[in-house]
């Protein structure tokens, strides 16, 4: 049997992984947040490396904090990272009617609006943990794409793939299919894609965020110029204690684009902040976002390798 074949034995644990996972979708909401936040405790522990990436972030963005707020945030981020995975389950096979009664969705008047005008809705959020719980409330309002980066295993990009275009109307489509996309927004359906994360230098603006220069992907700009498609900015935020969700749904954006790839670049990273500030556990703080630096001499902010010890671990350790 080929080891590329679905049933061959190095696949097992994949379809075990995805199994468990579904398992989310069918216990009550609060016992499935509580397991979600200890296998966020668990998954801290496991990944010294991940935690590393959270703490520089962590320091670089919010330089205010002390040490011992930090640590709290961190802990409550990977605790939201657990929590997140019962939001997948929920986005993937729950059904509408248990979904209804535990998100509310807020401004979908906007959303409604932009459709009238007949060329697509580009639809711009970030990358929160609650993300692909998003994706699913949105295409309540109307027929969504969803853009997303394909994943290296092939199965895995099966099942993803698969799970995702069963709740979503008009499909999935990878974010190097420009065309594609274009070709959605066309048809007047809408695409939804998270353009805060760092993708190098080709394509990008160095753009401040929380204050520093971010690599920041200017292809929003360039598809509302090609497609003529309003911008719709949205966040899913996960309520206090996993007790739902709320989906927030912002008027288009006026001016957008403005002609200024670097305007713009700094308008979507500003919105980003600002929903980051409301809730800053749920954002996706174990990517590297200032991997990417303005000058090629520019040191690296991640020294994180496996084991590595943070600073503000060490700090708390020094005092006891």
């Amino acid at each position: 049997m080929d080891r590329h074949d679905p049933r061959h034995p190095r696949n097992w644990p994949i379809h075990l992984g995805f199994f468990l996972l579904r398992g989310f979708s069918v216990l009550p909401l609060s016992l499935a947040m509580g397991l979600g936040r200890a296998l966020g405790r668990l998954g801290m522990r496991l990944a010294p490396r991940r935690v590393c990436i959270v703490d520089t972030n962590l320091r670089l963005c919010f330089p205010d904090l002390s040490a011992r707020e930090r640590r709290r945030l961190r802990r409550a981020h990977f605790e939201s990272m657990g929590m997140g995975l019962a939001d997948v389950a929920l986005a993937w096979w729950a059904e509408d009617t248990r979904l209804a009664a535990m998100a509310r969705i807020h401004g979908a008047g906007h959303a409604r609006e932009a459709f009238a005008r007949g060329k697509g809705v580009i639809f711009l959020t970030a990358h929160f943990t609650s993300m692909e719980m998003s994706g699913r409330l949105l295409d309540w309002i109307g027929p969504m794409y969803a853009l997303y980066r394909p994943q290296r295993n092939p199965l895995v990009e099966h099942l993803v793939s698969r799970y995702r275009a069963r709740r979503v109307q008009g499909g999935v489509i990878p974010r190097e299919q420009v065309r594609a996309m274009l070709r959605a927004l066309r048809r007047g359906h809408g695409v939804w894609f998270a353009p805060d994360q760092n993708y190098g230098h080709k394509g990008s603006r160095f753009s401040p965020f929380f204050g520093i220069p971010a690599a920041t992907n200017t292809a929003t700009s360039r598809f509302a110029a090609l497609s003529g498609a309003p911008v719709v900015p949205f966040v899913a935020l996960r309520r206090a204690g996993g007790k739902g969700y709320d989906l927030y749904i912002e008027p288009a954006l006026e001016g957008f684009p403005s002609g200024d790839p670097q305007a713009d670049a700094d308008r979507m990273n500003a919105l980003f902040e600002g929903w980051i500030r409301r809730a800053p556990e749920q954002y996706l703080w174990g990517h590297r976002r200032f991997k990417d630096r303005p000058g090629k001499g520019d040191p690296s902010f991640y020294a994180c390798s496996p084991g590595a010890r943070n600073a503000d671990d060490a700090d708390s350790t020094r005092r006891t």
